[in-house]
């Protein structure tokens, strides 16, 4: 039985492989994985794990056989039992996609990476919460590897050919224009914000498969991280996401939603972080030792899902903020609103349209310039950091 499902895994492998993108995304670059025995690679959904690791095997001719374990053929069967057979029949190494499927998979993945050091286990899911979760010690095995949401400097590469240097946006860029000469990037970056945020815009129907994925991380993974879940608790997911879609101010009143939900402030607050784990939401703290302090921001982690649900377009201008900076900084929410919006490395920033004031703020971030003005960044520039 093992035998026929690795026959079956074989063909799909293949047919994986002849379904690659032509371009890949410019990130990847940045994953070393080739030497690491025990690889953890996680993401938001649709970011481009699978397509990442199929493209590891297909460009090295590497000796790797993919299972997904959420597929059927092997939830019936012990993990251990399966990938000790794909080992003996000749693999030198094997990718578990979805590893959280699995049946005490932590378990069998310590044991499997003790009993075969001769072998490489990459495996992949949509959270970091996994080896939080894990009964068994893997965090000293598996070395972790995330693969963000897509930023426009990879948008302009995959739709414009034109590869541009990382940047730092507090210094000076003019060095790039050159290669922008001609290109309406208000435009490009207009349609990136829409529907080009993850690369998944390849298939179509964006904001429909965009909206299918949050799905699947509220009712198909958070179930697995967050114990005695009920309905309920769904609902108040669903109903978190929603406020925040159409909010002006990107915060939640964590006392009136346990009023009416009926729910305690420490199961809101689980809520809250498994949501941001699973990368669904982004929390900007205020520096504090708290973990969930008063003055707290609250955004969708993908930007383009405010413009798929119609919501708040000063939301989702601070969304992408928060989405850059984060990617290189430690970023912290502002103490004080009349002071500025974020601090990063002790930069304070501003964020907003052509004529949003100043502030006290270092540099102010706006959406409708195409190039630098003095102490105003454009919105585009920050999605050339990463």
């Amino acid at each position: 039985m093992i035998d026929e499902i690795i026959d079956k895994f074989e063909l799909i492998l293949e047919r994986l492989k002849r379904y690659l993108p032509l371009k890949k995304r410019p990130f990847y670059d940045q994953i070393s994985i080739d030497d690491i025995r025990g690889a953890l690679i996680y993401g938001s959904r649709g970011v481009g794990k699978t397509t990442f690791l199929i493209n590891k095997i297909a460009s090295s001719n590497k000796n790797f056989l993919y299972i997904s374990a959420d597929n059927p053929l092997v939830s019936s069967i012990p993990l251990y039992d399966i990938v000790s057979a794909i080992f003996k029949r000749g693999y030198d190494g094997v990718v578990i996609d979805e590893i959280h499927h699995a049946n005490k998979w932590s378990e069998h993945l310590k044991s499997l990476y003790d009993d075969y050091p001769g072998n490489k286990i990459w495996i992949s899911d949509s959270s970091n919460l996994i080896l939080k979760k894990s009964v068994s010690d893997l965090s000293r095995r598996f070395v972790q590897f995330r693969i963000p949401l897509m930023s426009f400097r990879e948008y302009l590469y995959l739709t414009q050919d034109i590869m541009i240097d990382l940047i730092d946006p507090f210094e000076d860029s003019k060095n790039i224009y050159p290669k922008l000469k001609g290109v309406n990037i208000l435009k490009l970056f207009s349609e990136y914000m829409s529907s080009g945020i993850r690369p998944i815009f390849f298939e179509g129907e964006y904001c429909k498969r965009l909206k299918s994925l949050m799905e699947k991380s509220i009712y198909y993974d958070i179930p697995f991280y967050v114990p005695s879940i009920q309905d309920s608790h769904f609902r108040v997911m669903n109903a978190i996401i929603g406020h925040l879609v159409n909010a002006p101010i990107p915060t939640i009143n964590v006392s009136g939603m346990c009023n009416e939900w009926g729910l305690s402030k420490e199961k809101l607050y689980q809520l809250l972080f498994v949501m941001e784990q699973s990368e669904l939401i982004n929390i900007v703290r205020v520096r504090s030792k708290s973990m969930y302090t008063k003055g707290a921001k609250i955004f969708l982690a993908d930007p383009s899902i405010y413009n798929c649900f119609d919501g708040n377009l000063g939301s989702a201008r601070e969304s992408f903020v928060v989405m850059c900076l984060k990617e290189k900084y430690e970023l912290f929410a502002s103490k004080n609103e009349k002071d500025c919006d974020f601090i990063v490395n002790n930069i304070k920033i501003e964020v907003g349209g052509r004529n949003k004031k100043k502030k006290n703020a270092d540099f102010v971030i706006t959406d409708d310039v195409d190039i630098p003005i003095k102490n105003r960044i454009p919105l585009w520039l920050l999605g050339l950091i990463y």
